[in-house]
């Protein structure tokens, strides 16, 4: 049996964290878990322990995070990992289930994750509720699809200046989109827009437009200069673009493609809906890969499916099935956005984290019920559920956490 608790001082800390670090890189030195510390609290990061020696951890942010039509608390699920020696023991479970006790306790309704091997944690409840792609664009093949007059004005800016202008566009998209988490000052210092030294040959460049003197998109990106043969093989990569606008986004995206220099831009963690699809006149250039991004899981499924709004009136009647959380094993009545426990009976079956892939609006009821993760149980129930859930844009998490 393990020992499962938040961690209490540094040293528990950083071992703690080595349950997944030791796989990355070395153990957490005094500054790094100063900084790490400071968006992940010591009481946020739980250890599992064995004969008094820890053997794995995982921690969750405090995250505020974007749902249709609203914000809600979220535990950000991270750095959850185990020591090779004691794999496949019980560890993972006993530390996933102290966890999500913990985030029910804390009245956290949702939690989120990236997942490191996405065969992990369909099993503690989490569904796949938003893909992401990769792209690798060739420069040549930049060009607008439609002529474009450009608006505004683009100019860098230093990390100083970055701290004050750009979370306020990246709180525009949080109330454009699903899935998109608050960042703290501290997040945006220690992470955004920290200059590593290990990036000290390729360092991060801030980019802000404003249009009519007002801040309304920003790009991060970094610039990997090569040559091959006389000619340019660099290669672009762009960490993020964030628009307060559609109009924005196109504009940032110009600047960006219109870089002198490189052969290749690489950016990543695209919804599929984004504007680069349809402004780009070659999209298929882009050779997007598409692949799991977002989980979604419902840690108080009454509470979050009431936290969010929803497309169309309507009442659907879901028997949820949860075999880690109990609380929320019970049929629940949605009805004039609020959800209830009820007697009746139910119009679509599923388990918890079929409902987490749905919960954000990217993923339909229909889609579930085709792969066999949600039963229809009366007639017409899945395509009154698509309608009350669907959403747009797509959600999406620009950031891997």
């Amino acid at each position: 049996m393990f020992e499962v608790r938040p961690t209490a001082n540094d040293e528990e800390y950083a071992a703690a964290v080595y349950g997944i670090g030791q796989y990355f890189g070395p153990p957490l030195d005094e500054a790094r878990v100063g900084r790490f510390s400071q968006v992940l609290p010591f009481e946020r990061m739980h250890g599992a322990w064995e004969d008094g020696q820890i053997v794995g951890g995982a921690g969750a942010f405090p995250f505020e995070l974007s749902v249709p039509g609203g914000v809600l608390p979220c535990g950000g699920v991270t750095v959850v990992g185990v020591y090779p020696t004691h794999r496949r023991r019980g560890a993972l479970r006993a530390m996933m289930d102290a966890q999500l006790r913990d985030i029910h306790e804390r009245g956290e309704p949702v939690a989120a994750l990236w997942a490191s091997e996405e065969t992990i944690y369909g099993r503690f409840g989490y569904g796949l509720a938003a893909w992401s792609g990769e792209v690798h664009l060739p420069r040549e093949w930049n060009a607008f699809a439609r002529p474009f007059e450009r608006k505004g004005q683009t100019r860098f800016v230093t990390q100083e200046e970055a701290a004050t202008l750009f979370p306020p566009i990246w709180t525009a998209l949080m109330e454009r989109r699903p899935g998109v988490f608050q960042r703290t000052k501290a997040w945006w210092e220690l992470r955004t827009l920290r200059m590593p030294d290990e990036e000290a040959a390729n360092p991060r460049r801030f980019a802000l437009l404003e249009i009519d003197g007002e801040p309304q998109a920003y790009a991060i990106y970094r610039q990997f200069p090569s040559w091959s043969e006389g000619s340019s093989t660099a290669r672009l990569e762009v960490t993020e673009v964030i628009g307060a606008t559609p109009r924005a986004d196109a504009e940032m995206w110009r600047f960006v493609l219109d870089i002198d220099w490189y052969a290749t831009l690489e950016t990543g963690l695209l919804p599929l809906d984004h504007p680069l699809l349809l402004l780009l006149a070659n999209p298929r250039r882009m050779k997007m890969r598409v692949g799991d991004g977002l989980w979604v899981r419902l840690v108080d499924v009454g509470a979050a499916l009431t936290g969010r709004a929803y497309s169309a009136d309507g009442a659907i009647v879901f028997d949820v099935r949860d075999a880690v959380c109990p609380w929320n094993e019970r049929r629940w009545k949605l009805e004039g956005g609020a959800a209830a426990r009820t007697d009746e009976e139910a119009d679509i079956a599923l388990d918890v984290d079929a409902l987490g892939s749905a919960y954000l609006g990217g993923v339909a009821f229909r889609e579930l019920a085709a792969a066999g993760r949600a039963e229809e149980r009366t007639p017409g129930a899945l395509g009154r559920a698509d309608a009350i859930f669907s959403w747009r844009p797509l959600p999406w998490c620009p950031e891997i956490f």
